[in-house]
């Protein structure tokens, strides 16, 4: 009943610390989270997306970035109950959020099923992900790598459950082939093929992970082949209407742009030193491409055990960090670092999934631009969180043993205790106290005082001409005005670049030119830009400032 009760209290936590003001910090919405609402509320009214397609599987055009568009069907019946808002917009990521922590705890119960300590194991490491900053900060916004991390999880949690004896937990011979759990299978292939459908870092990490739990639990699933079969089958057809758009061109735009392999001056380096070393056919091998690209990737996999990533400053990306604070607590360190040893020491269960797991979940930031990258590698996670509480059940098994007098072993409890609260206590402070002052720029924050203008004053205008300075204006000013779908395929006009990437140029009485200088001056028109581009002699109506007083836009008149 304790258990219950503890984990419980757990679930209660990681529920509060993403939903609390979720609506209003982060401060604003991000170009992709107000195209996550848009698309939410245009399928919701006639099963179409933004730009007309019926009910898309392979993937939302949006600002041609091809978004898998998983997210944006999870957050249809948000938008529907409460309303287009920021609130709605986020709710999918920090409700999956808090499904993630529960899954956890399950299956860490089924990674350490031998052990007579799985239950704390599973209850803290379920713990460290409700409190953790760098899960807490990625289900505060709507991410779709948030999604697909749940889908991973669940996928594994229910793939050991297909090939486990519910009643032993396999703790002899692996159950047998009469008594597990085998439907679980086909529900582990479900969970991994959606990862697939909400997340491009999943299409790497969910086959690979799939592929290789299959292989070592080969003789188990060949006991329950039917199962088997059906779990297989039900992955391929999920996944084949998929294939075609990943072989496609489109589908490798957004990779093109970040990838390493596409970046040459790794090349022009190599081939420079080959020329310093006259040609010599040693200095072909040392500086080959391969060569030049596989220490590349090397160096850009282990960025994400950099401490100072880790523990101390976090993804330099404020949208994924407070700066102030790692993408795990610096009380975590030492556990962190204890728990790879005890991992490897006691090997208890099936304790090599958490690096077989690790080690898959970051190959798709470290073949990616920049690095670390706290989004792209969440797919890693919770397997930071549950080395980290590993290390720190272990510590605290030991602590009787060097401790003998409860005095001292009740001063080191109560030591670690108020470490950790302090640590969790200066993040929260930190995130509602000054995360909004610091870093509302970085989130579009200009967009919500223009849209609260424009709601009071727009109409006075025949057209309002905006420059998109803060990127993307044509979503807010869809999203702000709940523009009917219909009504915006039916008047917009768009552009591609030579990447493939959309402009939206204008729809209805909204013109968003690539040249404000070029824009006719007219009365009846309203014009919006940054600080520095307004030009003069013309009638300055309001300034747009961040949260922290700092000016953003200009709206004026001729």
């Amino acid at each position: 009943m304790r258990y219950k009760l503890i984990l419980l209290a757990i679930i209660l936590l990681a529920f509060a610390l993403r939903f609390y003001a979720l609506g209003t910090n982060p401060p604003s919405l991000t170009w992709d989270e107000t195209a996550w609402g848009y698309n939410a509320y245009a399928l919701g009214i006639d099963g179409h997306d933004e730009f007309g397609k019926f009910l898309p599987y392979q993937y939302l055009l949006s600002f041609g970035d091809y978004k898998p568009p998983m997210y944006a069907y999870l957050d249809v019946a948000p938008v529907k109950v409460f309303g287009l808002t920021p609130f709605a917009v986020r709710f999918p990521s920090a409700f999956f959020g808090v499904l993630t922590v529960l899954v956890t705890y399950f299956l860490v119960k089924r990674i350490f099923y031998s052990s007579e300590e799985r239950q704390w194991y599973a209850l803290v490491g379920a713990g460290i992900l409700a409190i953790s900053p760098w899960h807490i900060m990625l289900s505060r916004a709507a991410f779709e790598a948030n999604i697909a991390t749940f889908f991973i999880v669940t996928g594994v949690w229910l793939f050991l459950g297909g090939v486990q004896d519910p009643l032993s937990g396999s703790r002899q011979s692996g159950g047998q082939a009469g008594r597990v759990r085998s439907w679980y299978l086909p529900l582990s292939a479900v969970s991994f093929a959606l990862s697939l459908y909400t997340f491009n870092s999943a299409r790497v990490v969910a086959p690979l992970l799939a592929v290789l739990l299959s292989l070592i639990f080969f003789r188990r699933l060949i006991k329950s082949w039917k199962m088997t079969l059906l779990a297989g089958l039900t992955g391929v057809i999920l996944i084949s209407p998929l294939v075609p758009y990943l072989l496609s061109p489109d589908a490798q735009l957004r990779y093109k742009e970040v990838n390493i392999f596409s970046d040459l001056k790794p090349l022009e380096t190599a081939h420079q030193e080959m020329v310093n070393d006259q040609n010599a056919e040693w200095s072909k091998v040392i500086h080959n491409r391969r060569v030049v690209y596989g220490i590349d990737f090397l160096e850009h996999y282990l960025d994400h055990f950099n401490p100072d990533f880790l523990f101390i400053h976090g993804d330099n990306n404020p949208k994924f960090s407070i700066q102030d604070v790692g993408q795990l607590y610096l009380w975590d360190l030492p556990f962190f670092v204890l728990g790879f040893f005890f991992l490897f020491k006691k090997r208890e269960g099936y304790w090599w999934i958490i690096f077989l797991w690790l080690g898959i979940g970051l190959i798709p930031a470290a073949t990616s631009l920049p690095t670390p990258h706290a989004l792209r590698s969440e797919a890693a996670l919770p397997t930071y969180q549950l080395i980290t509480a590993y290390g720190l059940i272990s510590v605290l098994l030991l602590i009787p043993l060097v401790l003998k007098r409860k005095i001292f072993q009740n001063a080191l409890y109560g030591t670690l205790g108020f470490l950790l609260f302090a640590n969790v206590f200066y993040f929260q402070y930190e995130y509602y106290n000054h995360y909004s002052y610091r870093f509302s720029g970085v989130w579009q924050y200009g967009y919500v005082g223009l849209m609260a203008y424009l709601a009071e004053h727009g109409n006075q205008y025949t057209t309002i001409y905006d420059s998109g300075h803060l990127g993307r204006p044509y979503i807010y000013y869809l999203f702000y005005n709940k523009t009917n779908p219909a009504y915006f395929r039916k008047t917009v006009k768009y552009s591609k670049d030579q990447f493939g990437f959309v402009h939206v140029d204008s729809f209805g009485k909204y013109v968003f030119p690539k040249d404000m200088n070029k824009v006719a001056h007219t009365k009846n028109a309203l014009y919006v830009t940054a600080v520095k581009e307004v030009p003069s002699g013309v009638r300055t109506l309001k300034t747009i400032r961040n949260v922290d007083g700092s000016e953003e836009l200009v709206i004026y008149t001729y």
